[in-house]
């Protein structure tokens, strides 16, 4: 783990017991009275409706893709 991570975690901890909620919550889609999901107003640009909040997960949030790190292999040049 790498220290930016370590400080992250640190970081999220402490929001949480200052805050009581969660530093960087999860996306969650926004319902209607009746509870089926409502749907994005095209005509706001900066807000979307069909989540809480106003913010949609990118689609690389929603696939769980992110950049891995290429491990090396250590070769043994003993001889």
């Amino acid at each position: 783990m790498s220290d930016l991570e370590r400080f992250n975690e640190l970081v999220d901890d402490i929001w949480e017991m200052v805050f009581g909620t969660e530093r960087r919550p999860k996306p969650k889609r926004a319902r209607t009275k009746k509870g089926t999901y409502q749907a994005d107003d095209p005509t706001t640009k900066n807000y979307n409706e069909a989540y809480v909040g106003g913010k949609a997960p990118t689609r690389k949030d929603l696939l769980g893709l992110t950049k891995k790190t290429k491990k090396t292999k250590k070769t043994n040049r003993s001889k």
